[in-house]
């Protein structure tokens, strides 16, 4: 199956990133290369881009789609570990970085890899396959309490406790094994009545044990602020978002670091040694234009925060 994903919000965020030559970018989520493909002619011949993916496939269909270009380097890691392909390059500081959070077209589209409920594949949804949990292992393995916590937090399902119940119940006869028999669980847990309105009854929770199972939330939590850390003054960091768990904590993110005091509001003096660190950008989030929303389905959801790193 050919990689094929098209880049959302891709005129913004290069606009937003404000790509000068002879300078280093990082795109952290490689994917279908479309973002990088329009850095590397903004680069023009100069600078470096550091493409990075977890997936092997994105990476090798990233390599072809990006094979004119000389001056880009490719690292096959999750973007939480971004510090080794630095490392690696011997390089301190850059200027940019992109982050376009969740799953590519391809990765929903190729039904051996779990990721959709459209498709009867075995439970995987894992973007490295390397990982050691699936989602499976999950079905099968944790508390009924654990997935209800996983449903209910991640996937901001009302129906958490009852779906959970009834995954536990089916998997006292036999394991999960199939995206179909999560499905029918789930269809079977939340009553009709709640089913004819609204997206497809199990989206929510397949939503909730793709994060779970990448840790999607953790890594974007426990890279921003590193990130901000290695970019040179006037660098700038943009970060595509598609659900709302993940726009709050790039927000989040963003207003600490942009903030230069963390004493408490009654305290007569500042003993907290917080430096203001960023400028944001985009005090609302960029969504997409009509356009946009009619030709790429994808793009309903997607947010893109910026912030410039400011000399510290």
């Amino acid at each position: 199956m050919d990689f094929s994903h098209k880049s959302v919000l891709l005129k913004e965020t290069i606009n937003g990133l404000n790509v000068r030559r002879n300078k280093i970018y990082i795109d952290g989520t490689l994917g279908g290369a479309g973002h990088s493909y329009e850095i590397l002619k903004k680069l023009d011949g100069t600078g470096l881009l550091i493409g990075i993916d977890q997936d092997v496939e994105a990476l090798k269909a990233a390599k072809v789609r990006l094979s004119e270009f000389k001056n880009v380097e490719f690292f096959n890691l999750n973007y939480i570990d971004f510090e080794k392909a630095l490392d690696a390059l011997g390089i301190d500081k850059i200027d940019g970085v992109l982050l376009d959070i969740g799953v590519s077209s391809y990765q929903f589209d190729n039904p051996e890899r779990g990721f959709s409920y459209r498709f009867d594949a075995p439970l995987d949804m894992r973007m490295d396959k390397s990982l050691e949990i699936s989602a499976k292992d999950i079905l099968n393995t944790y508390s009924e309490d654990e997935i209800t916590k996983i449903i209910k937090e991640y996937g901001e399902e009302k129906w958490a406790s009852r779906i959970s119940k009834f995954i536990v119940d089916y998997r006292k006869n036999r394991n999960i094994e199939t995206t179909f028999e999560l499905v029918e669980i789930i269809k079977n847990a939340i009553p009709a009545s709640a089913r004819r309105k609204g997206p497809h009854p199990a989206k929510r929770t397949f939503q909730a044990l793709r994060i779970e199972v990448n840790k999607e939330l953790d890594v974007l939590k426990n890279s921003i602020d590193r990130f901000v850390n290695r970019l040179n003054p006037g660098g700038r960091i943009a970060i595509i978002t598609f659900h709302s768990l993940e726009d709050r904590i790039v927000k989040n993110s963003f207003k600490y670091l942009e903030k230069d005091c963390i004493c408490p509001p009654n305290s007569p003096i500042c003993t907290c040694d917080k430096k203001r660190e960023i400028k944001i950008i985009t005090r609302k989030p960029i969504t997409a234009s009509e356009e946009e929303l009619k030709e790429n389905n994808r793009s309903h959801s997607a947010k893109l925060r910026i912030a410039e790193k400011l000399e510290v």
